[in-house]
């Protein structure tokens, strides 16, 4: 084979290059000195690699790709001498200008590289920009030379998950927090023990890709509003640098990798929430930033006369079923598995991904399926937000090719409902708690990742405080955000120092909090919900860099009890696999009972169709079936009524005995730990409680 540096060479004055390797795209260098740049543009004329002094507003060359540098539709140029610590680089692509065609060419203005690998522009959170700088996100060139000392995704079984969903700069951000790297991924490391001590195993970031917080940023009431959440892509290849104590450096993708080692040491996994149903380019009034001035018919769905179709309520909507696109959300997945050993990926509002070139959803969408069965990403978890904001709402008929599971928004619903005091939510509630097997029947139950709150809506502690969103700090005339909660303040608007009504909270709480974990699929839950972080009632947060947002982190002591009972009721459920089973079983098991039942108040007398406020759980659990060395029961006695309410137990097998797990608004054990209670035939359950016993020799 020719050595690379005998091939012919052109030259700019002491800058050397020639035609480059047309994979991987983006810029990739092995030595810090040697650079190749690719990038596909079907439809660009002609393509200028822009290269810059780090901080330098002009590029100190430009260097067009000679006509032999293109094979296809692809831009390829190997560039020699370059010293990456000191460079920025950009393209321009020049081509016809007709929007009622959909065709967005300016060679004016520079453009970043889809393929780059960190972002310059934003590594200080907060601090604003040149806004007459013509480039603000510039591509940077990284090493992957990161020392991964034989780390490996965790793999962890889907069924033992218990996942926890984090902002990364709220969770630490706020003084309380009691960590020294506020808001930044290192300091999400010093919050480990506090993750082990709570028992989740999966932490599920929101979106760590670099994003802009200055898109649409304003102020209202003297505070100014970010782009928050950062569900609006600049780049879908580079971290957030701005998350990262060493960002303005250059050097936020290793900290981010080692905070990802570090969490794999301990034994969590980490899951990103990615969005690739739209970009920050927005509407056909926002930026030139990348994709829009690359090739902009094949990365965006466009109207017959060039608009963009907006079933993301962002603006735009890609076209990820395209074969282009659908590869780049290939290559992105690929890399952050393979580069930073992710465990798997949460994809926003997924059934946009579903959609073809018009927007018409798919029965086997392309993009979905390649990924299914990617061999690369075999192993990984792939959970969809089966819904888009174009009204398509696929909980229960994602397709699945059964690798993908669901955020179960049903469950979500189901279970306020219930626990507010809606009977006629018990039908339902019965299949959620067995793992909703008239949604996934022919699945598994650990295709629904339950939950009861998440990064959008109430906090735990706001969904029983306030009946009403309260997003007034938004600046949109409390207009944004849901409206159909399923709330309810207890008595008393916000905060209130009745101790009833507090006490009522707190079971409230807890009641939810119970069935969420000992219901069959996997769990997941909102940072903070465990010692009752609120957002002061803002159901709509994606704008508060704040008091809203941050974790107060004072009320772990404050509700210290909350979060005992939530770590003893995770515990409880590692300790037992018959609540984690990953299939579902049909009659009785090896015990003589059926794995799991629903009763009334007397055993084994339910109208499973009749509305109720009051009902029982039981779970048999076969010591064979589960490879545990004794069998055991759990009896779940819930009572939404408010009403206290009687309950006779069932009859187990000689010489088991019950114990006390927990009961809402009051005590909880850790497992081994439980209260015996002999000779126990009965338990009045208080109103709107629900309490936890389990049976054993």
């Amino acid at each position: 084979m020719r050595p690379m540096d005998s091939y012919p060479t052109d030259r700019i004055g002491d800058v050397e290059y020639r035609a480059g390797r047309l994979f991987p795209f983006g810029a990739t260098t092995f030595d810090g000195r040697t650079v190749n740049f690719s990038i596909f543009s079907k439809e660009a004329q002609s393509c200028t690699l822009l290269l810059y002094h780090k901080g330098d507003r002009e590029p100190y060359l430009k260097i067009p790709f000679p006509k032999d540098y293109k094979i296809g539709d692809v831009y390829a140029m190997m560039v020699f001498g370059l010293d990456i610590d000191d460079l920025e680089y950009g393209y321009e692509m020049d081509g016809p200008y007709d929007r009622e065609k959909g065709l967005m060419f300016n060679k004016e203005v520079p453009l970043l590289d889809p393929y780059a690998k960190s972002v310059s522009g934003r590594r200080h959170w907060g601090d604003e920009p040149d806004w007459s700088d013509p480039f603000l996100h510039r591509g940077r060139v990284i090493l992957e030379d990161f020392d991964w000392e034989g780390d490996t995704p965790l793999r962890i079984p889907q069924k033992d998950l218990v996942i926890y969903e984090l902002h990364v700069r709220s969770f630490t951000r706020d003084r309380s927090s009691g960590v020294r790297r506020n808001g930044k991924f290192a300091g999400l490391c010093e919050k480990i023990p506090y993750l082990k001590e709570l028992g989740v195993n999966c932490v599920e970031l929101l979106p760590i890709f670099e994003f802009d917080e200055f898109e649409n940023s304003r102020v209202v009431g003297g505070e100014r509003l970010y782009n928050y959440w950062g569900y609006s892509t600049v780049n879908f290849f580079a971290p957030k640098a701005g998350y990262a104590t060493s960002g303005p450096y250059g050097m936020e993708a290793d900290e981010l990798k080692n905070m990802i080692q570090t969490f794999h040491q301990n034994g969590i996994e980490v899951i990103l929430d990615v969005v690739f149903n739209h970009t920050a380019e927005g509407n056909e009034n926002g930026p030139l930033i990348s994709y829009r001035g690359i090739d902009n018919r094949t990365y965006y769905l466009l109207t017959p006369d060039g608009w963009y179709y907006n079933f993301s309520g962002c603006g735009n909507t890609m076209n990820c079923n395209n074969a282009v696109v659908r590869s780049h959300i290939l290559d992105c997945l690929r890399y952050w598995m393979a580069s930073y050993h992710v465990d798997g990926f949460r994809f926003d509002l997924a059934s946009i991904l579903t959609r073809d070139e018009r927007g018409v959803p798919m029965l086997s969408p392309p993009l979905l399926e390649t990924i299914a069965h990617d061999p690369f990403l075999g192993g990984c978890k792939l959970i969809a937000e089966a819904w888009d904001a174009g009204g398509l709402y696929q909980v229960g008929s994602f397709p699945s090719w059964h690798r993908w599971s669901e955020w179960n928004g049903k469950f979500r619903d189901c279970v306020r409902r219930f626990v507010k005091g809606e009977a006629g939510c018990a039908p339902e509630l019965y299949w959620r708690i067995g793992g909703s097997q008239d949604m996934y029947g022919e699945r598994s139950p650990v295709a629904s990742v339950n939950f009861i709150t998440c990064h959008d809506g109430f906090t735990l502690y706001d969904l029983v405080s306030y009946n009403d969103k309260h997003n007034e700090a938004n600046g949109e005339n409390n207009n944004d955000g849901a409206n159909d909660n399923n709330s309810w303040n207890c008595g008393v608007e916000g905060d209130t120092d009745d101790p009833g009504i507090l006490a009522l909270r707190l079971r409230q709480m807890e009641n939810m909090l119970t069935l969420l974990l000992i219901s069959r699929g996997v769990p997941m839950l909102l940072s903070g919900d465990e010692f009752a972080n609120t957002q002061y009632g803002n159901n709509n947060a994606y704008c508060q860099d704040n008091k809203i947002s941050w974790l107060d982190w004072s009320l772990l002591e404050k509700n210290k009890g909350l979060f005992t009972f939530v770590k003893n009721l995770i515990a409880f459920r590692a300790a037992h696999p018959v609540l984690r089973a990953d299939k579902f079983i049909t009659g009785v098991n090896a015990t003589g009972y059926p794995e799991v039942s629903f009763h009334g108040c007397t055993p084994w007398e339910l109208d499973m169709n009749a509305p109720s406020l009051v009902f029982a759980c039981l779970y048999a659990e076969d010591c064979g079936t589960f490879d545990i060395s004794d069998d055991s029961f759990i009896y779940v006695m819930i009572n939404a009524h408010w009403e206290p309410h009687t309950f006779t137990l069932p009859v187990v097998p000689e010489h088991f005995t019950w114990y006390l797990v927990c009961e809402s608004g009051g005590r909880s054990f850790a497992p081994g730990e439980e209260q015996r209670m002999d000779n126990l035939t009965e338990w009045n359950v208080g109103q709107r409680q629900t309490v936890i016993l389990t049976a054993r020799q």
